[in-house]
C-alpha cells in the first residue's frame, strides 16, 4: 500500500497554496488530487470580474515569489483590479505549474480512517494511505437554493454556479434571486447578452461596496481597512488576523462575522445594472413550472411568468456535502451547523484531518471564505504538520 505524508483533496487556490508551502519542507511527501482551478473554470461565468481586490487575490508560496504581480510581469499581461476571471484562472495554472507541477488529476472517491492515518480511494479504484488529509475542496458542494426552488428541474431554475456561459439565456425572461455580487453580476451579464433580467432582493436595500471613496484613499484607507478588504472599517483589521478573530468571545464572533460578509455588490458593478429592474424587500413564496416556463408568486401577492430563475443565493457550508468523507468519519468530526470545529493548525477533532477554505470560517472567521485567507491557512497547516512529523520521528 502506497503511503504519503500528506494528501490534499482539491487543487484550487487553497489546495495549491497549502501544497506549495508543504513542498518547501525537505522529506515531507505531499500528494495533491483534483483538477487545478476547476471550480473557477467550470462554475464561474464568462466575463466575470473578481470582487476581491488585488491584494486579496494572491495564491501563496512560502517565499512569496509567485504573486499576481510576478505573474503579470513575467507574462506581459496588462490588467489590474477588478481582475478578469480568465486572468485569475490563468494565474492559478501558472502558479500550479511552478509550485505543484505534479498534481494528480484523479478524483478522491472515499476517505476513511485506518491504522496508518487515512485510506483514500480514487475514482479509478486505486488506494493509498496518508498520515494527514487536507480537505481543500472549495464551495461547489454547498450551493444553496431557497425552499421555493428546492425541487424544481434545472430547466426552469438553477444556481448561478451551474453556468459557465450565460449567453444561453439570450432573449429569455429571467428572474435573478439574490442581493450579493453573484446575483448582481449575473444580472449585469444577462442584460449584456440580451436577456430580460429582473432582480428580486429580500433585503430592504441594495448594498454597494466602497460608496464612500474618500475612506478608500491614502492615508485614510490603511487605517480603516486591512489589505484583503474583508469587512467594514476597523473590523477589517481583525478579520485579516484570524488568530485575533478566533480569540474573541464566541458570541462576538457570531455577531461580527456576518457583518463582514453581508450581501453586497462592488461599486464598479453599479453602472452595469442601472437598466435592470430590481425589486427590494420581496421574496418568492412559490415557484411552479407551467408549460416550459416558471410561474412565481411573490410575497406581496404579485406574480411573474419567467423562462428561468437564476439563483444567486450563495453557499451554506455543510461538510456532509463532501461525498467522499465516509459516514464513520463524518460522525466523528465535532461540528457546529455543518462546520468542522478546528484547532490552531486547521485540524479537526480527528487527528490528522484538516479543513481549509470556507469550512474553516466558523473557527477562523470570514477571511477563510476568500482567496486572501490562503496564506494564513497554508502557514498554519505547515506549522502543525511539521510539528506532528517531528513528534512522530521522535517516537520512532
Amino acid at each position: 500500500m502506497v503511503l504519503t505524508d500528506v494528501a490534499i483533496v482539491g487543487a484550487g487556490p487553497y489546495g495549491l497554496s497549502v501544497a506549495a508551502h508543504l513542498r518547501s519542507v525537505r522529506g515531507l511527501e505531499t500528494s495533491v488530487f483534483g483538477e487545478p482551478m476547476s471550480f473557477w473554470e467550470r462554475q464561474m461565468p464568462v466575463g466575470m470580474l473578481l470582487r476581491s481586490p488585488w491584494a486579496g487575490s494572491h495564491l501563496s508560496d512560502r517565499e512569496c515569489s509567485l504573486t499576481l504581480d510576478a505573474y503579470r510581469a513575467k507574462n506581459g499581461n496588462h490588467f489590474d483590479a477588478p481582475i478578469p476571471l480568465n486572468r485569475f484562472i490563468d494565474y492559478g495554472h501558472w502558479f500550479q505549474q511552478r509550485a505543484v507541477p505534479d498534481v494528480d488529476k484523479r478524483q478522491v472517491r472515499l476517505v476513511e480512517k485506518n491504522a496508518r492515518g487515512f485510506q483514500l480511494t480514487l475514482n479509478d479504484g486505486a488506494t493509498l494511505d496518508a498520515r494527514h488529509v487536507i480537505v481543500a475542496c472549495g464551495i461547489g458542494s454547498f450551493a444553496w437554493r431557497p425552499a421555493a426552488f428546492e425541487n424544481l428541474p434545472s430547466s426552469v431554475a438553477s444556481h448561478s454556479s451551474e453556468h459557465r456561459d450565460l449567453s444561453m439565456f439570450k432573449g429569455k425572461q429571467m428572474m435573478v434571486v439574490g442581493a450579493g455580487q453573484s446575483a448582481l453580476e449575473s444580472a449585469a451579464l444577462l442584460h449584456e447578452v440580451g436577456a430580460m433580467a429582473e432582480v428580486l432582493i429580500r433585503a430592504p436595500i441594495v448594498r454597494w461596496l466602497h460608496q464612500r471613496p474618500l475612506l478608500h484613499k491614502w492615508p485614510i484607507e490603511p487605517l480603516l481597512y486591512a489589505p484583503p478588504d474583508v469587512g467594514p472599517a476597523l473590523l477589517s483589521h481583525i478579520v485579516a488576523r484570524p488568530n485575533w478573530f478566533r480569540r474573541l468571545p464566541r458570541g462576538l464572533q457570531d455577531a461580527l462575522g456576518p457583518r463582514s460578509i453581508r450581501a453586497a455588490g462592488s461599486a464598479w458593478l453599479k453602472p452595469r445594472v442601472n437598466e435592470v429592474r430590481m425589486q427590494i424587500g420581496r421574496v418568492v413564496v412559490s415557484a411552479v413550472p407551467h408549460e416550459k416556463v416558471l410561474k412565481l408568486r411573490i410575497d406581496d401577492g404579485s406574480e411573474r411568468i419567467v423562462d428561468h430563475a437564476l439563483l444567486g443565493t450563495g453557499y451554506r457550508v455543510d461538510i456532509s456535502g463532501y461525498g467522499f468523507l465516509s459516514q464513520e468519519l463524518l460522525a466523528s468530526i465535532q461540528q457546529f451547523d455543518g462546520y468542522p470545529q478546528l484547532s490552531s493548525g486547521f485540524e479537526s477533532s480527528i487527528r490528522g484531518l484538516h479543513f481549509v477554505g470556507a469550512p474553516a470560517a466558523w473557527s477562523f472567521g470570514p477571511l477563510m471564505r476568500f482567496v486572501a485567507g490562503a496564506e494564513f491557512a497554508a502557514r498554519a497547516v505547515l506549522e502543525r504538520i511539521v510539528a506532528a512529523s517531528k513528534s512522530q520521528a521522535a517516537r520512532n
